[in-house]
């Protein structure tokens, strides 16, 4: 099995009895410091010593979610409330709630019965004062958990829990320090996501991670600014980038962002025309040039495109004042370069699909029904989609019914 192309290695070599021994030693190791870090918090030891505990664990599993509720609560209750002594021992805040302490002492067995989505979007309040921790300690430890994470994070960037955690963190510093302090943590982040997405450019967690603070970083409580231009430029560069035609998530992005884009930029109808004639170039382009159009992530994003002229929902992302004429030639011209694109990729479905989807599109569109030559046309990609993807011959049937009810 692969992940982005990369292949999942299997160890199918016999253990020896040393590395046997060596395992099972790991595994008391492993339960001996699950056990501690259960002790200590059914004492309410909440002290940078059980904190050091719990990062030893996560570093040995990080996928082990009630560890990160318990480091999320090592924080709250102990050391975000303390600005000195880091290592004394920590109760429960005072006013606390009796509900609350419960939950703070029950051990992390029966604390593991928690769903997932639970751990990921629940922690115990904050029983400090608003005003409580501004900027010294709470900053310093803010930073180093953010610290502790980054390695973690490059060798498990698929981990729900990390991703999870550092924005909870990111969360914690919006309600406990000054806005602009927050604000630096937040652009610290831009520079973290990029290095994850340069290791791999297709990681959903880190694309949506971006997004979020992206939004942070724009946000008026922070005293941010729209970055639309810049994030726009980053997709150009990433779709340009090492395997890039085939990251769905930067032609996602990329279509999200252009309605604030043109929104933003004030773009006059002929500006509008120019735009969208340049992301045709530039999704044609890519298709010739980068192992010919055979990339479902590029046909989605054509598809996208195609969508704001064929759909009358779609197209006012783009080109809100085209006339049904302005449309119906856009589509016209597409086929052409789709016939075109054929010649020499007769075995890219994609194409076929496309060429009988806008065709029929283009009918509708100028209230007709398919001419003769267009039906014709029409039955012969269909009878070549049935021989390259036998599959979807649900699909292929149903297309044929439409091509003879039109």
């Amino acid at each position: 099995m692969a992940s982005h192309g990369v292949p999942r290695v299997a160890e199918t070599a016999p253990r020896t009895e040393a590395q046997r021994l060596e395992e099972e030693r790991q595994i008391r190791e492993y339960r001996d410091l699950e056990d501690l870090i259960a002790t200590k918090i059914a004492e309410r030891q909440y002290t940078i010593e059980v904190l050091e505990l719990t990062s030893k664990l996560l570093k040995k599993n990080p996928e082990y979610y009630t560890i990160w509720n318990v480091r999320r609560r090592l924080l709250i209750y102990g050391l975000f409330s303390k600005p000195s002594g880091l290592s004394s021992h920590s109760t429960a805040s005072p006013n606390t709630s009796t509900t609350d302490t419960t939950k703070a002492s029950s051990g992390i067995s029966s604390s593991s019965t928690t769903t997932s989505s639970e751990a990921s979007t629940t922690s115990p309040q904050n029983p400090a004062s608003p005003n409580h921790g501004k900027n010294g300690t709470t900053l310093d430890l803010i930073k180093a958990e953010l610290e502790f994470l980054f390695p973690i994070m490059m060798k498990y960037p698929k981990c729900y829990w990390l991703w999870n955690y550092r924005i909870w963190l990111l969360q914690e510093a919006n309600e406990r320090l000054e806005p602009e302090i927050a604000r630096q943590l937040w652009n610290r982040e831009l520079i973290l996501v990029g290095k994850m997405l340069v290791k791999d450019s297709r990681n959903f967690h880190g694309w949506g991670y971006r997004r979020k603070v992206v939004s942070e970083v724009e946000s008026q409580k922070l005293g941010g600014h729209s970055i639309v231009e810049s994030e726009f430029e980053y997709t150009t560069k990433m779709i340009h980038g090492d395997k890039g035609l085939s990251n769905f998530s930067a032609w996602h992005r990329r279509s999200k962002l252009i309605p604030r884009l043109l929104d933003e930029r004030k773009a006059s109808d002929e500006a509008r025309r120019q735009f969208l004639d340049d992301e045709f170039e530039l999704i044609i382009s890519a298709m010739y040039t980068d192992s010919y159009p055979y990339q479902q992530s590029a046909w989605f994003y054509y598809q996208f495109l195609m969508t704001t002229l064929t759909d009358y929902v779609g197209h006012g992302t783009i080109i809100p004042h085209f006339t049904l004429e302005d449309r119906a030639e856009y589509v016209s011209r597409q086929l052409v370069i789709l016939r075109d694109m054929l010649d020499g990729a007769e075995d890219c479905k994609w194409i076929y699909n496309a060429l009988i989807e806008y065709t029929m599109a283009l009918c509708r569109m100028e209230e007709r029904v398919p001419e003769s030559d267009e039906k014709q046309e029409c039955e012969t990609w269909l009878a070549e989609l049935r021989k390259l993807d036998p599959d979807r011959s649900g699909r292929w049937d149903d297309l044929e019914r439409a091509l003879r009810n039109p």
